[in-house]
C-alpha cells in the first residue's frame, strides 16, 4: 500500500484486535517485576512504568504490554495491563489509555529491536543527586560497566523525551541507559530480566556515589572513580562476565 494510503493512527486509539491474546504468563511476570521494583523503594506514584515487547506474527515490531495512565506499578494487576503496538501506540487488547511516556517506551523499542523491555522510573536519589551539582553518575564498581555495556545518556532537563520523541534516534543506539536531569531514568534490556538488573545496578551505583562523595568530604580525600577508558574495556565484555550462557545461545 502507497504511504499516501495508509491509514492515520492516533496514539490510545482503540482498535481491538482479535488476533492479539492476552497472555497471562506476560502479564504475571510483569507484574512479578512491577512488585519487586515496589518493594526497593523505585516507586512513589503512578508515574514511571515498563513496557514489554512480545513477538506477533501480525506486527512486524511485536506488541507491547504496558501500564494504563492513573495507576502506579505498586497497584498494578494483570487484568489492569493493555496491549498496544509499537509504531502507533493503538490499543489493541484492553480499553484504557497508556500514560505520555509510553510513547517514549514504543520509539525505543521501535529503534531498537534488540529492546524488549524499557523500565522508566522517577527515581528520588538519582534526581536529587543530580540536582546538587553533579554532571554525572561515575562508576566506583565492575558491575555498573559489566551490566550496562553501553555508557549513560545524559539529557538537560529542559529536554523531554516522553513529550517529543524525536531526539531519541540521536542517541538511543549507543545507550541502554538515559539519565534524565529532573525526571529520573530510562533503563534499556534485551529481557525483563536484564532490564531489571540494570536498573538495579544503576541504583546502587547512584548511592555510592552519594556515599562515596561524602565520606570523602567528611575524610578530605578525592573519590577514586574507574576511568573511561576502563569503563569501555567492561563494556565490550559484559556477556562474557555476565551472560556466558547468552553468547553461547546466539552463537548457534
Amino acid at each position: 500500500m502507497p504511504d499516501d494510503m495508509k491509514p492515520i493512527y492516533q496514539v490510545n486509539e482503540y482498535t481491538p484486535d482479535p488476533a492479539v491474546v492476552f497472555d497471562r504468563k506476560v502479564a504475571a511476570t510483569y507484574v512479578r517485576y512491577a512488585r519487586m521494583m515496589v518493594a526497593r523503594g523505585y516507586v512513589q506514584s503512578s508515574l514511571g512504568g515498563m513496557a514489554v515487547r512480545v513477538p506477533h506474527p501480525d506486527h512486524a515490531d511485536g506488541i507491547c504490554y504496558a501500564k494504563p495512565q492513573g495507576i502506579s506499578l505498586e497497584e498494578m494487576e494483570e487484568d489492569d495491563l493493555v496491549i498496544t503496538d509499537i509504531p502507533y501506540g493503538r490499543v489493541l487488547h484492553g480499553d484504557r489509555a497508556t500514560t505520555v511516556g509510553h510513547q517514549m517506551n514504543r520509539e525505543i523499542l521501535r529503534l531498537r529491536p534488540d529492546v524488549n523491555c524499557v523500565i522508566h522510573l522517577h527515581h528520588d536519589e538519582t534526581i536529587a543527586f543530580l540536582a546538587a551539582g553533579h554532571e554525572e553518575i561515575r562508576s566506583t564498581s565492575l558491575t555498573f560497566s559489566y551490566l550496562m555495556q553501553k555508557p549513560a545518556r545524559y539529557l538537560p532537563a529542559h529536554l523531554n523525551v516522553e513529550e517529543d520523541v524525536g531526539p531519541i534516534k540521536t542517541f538511543i543506539q549507543d545507550t541502554n541507559c538515559i539519565i534524565m536531569r529532573r525526571h529520573g531514568f530510562t533503563v534499556l534490556g534485551r529481557t525483563v530480566s536484564e532490564a531489571y538488573h540494570r536498573t538495579n545496578v544503576l541504583v546502587s551505583e547512584v548511592k555510592r556515589n552519594v556515599i562515596v562523595e561524602m565520606l570523602s568530604a567528611v575524610k578530605g580525600t578525592t573519590p577514586e572513580y574507574l576511568s573511561t577508558e576502563d569503563m569501555e574495556w567492561m563494556f565490550k565484555r559484559g556477556d562474557a562476565v555476565v551472560y556466558p550462557t547468552l553468547i553461547r545461545k546466539e552463537s548457534h
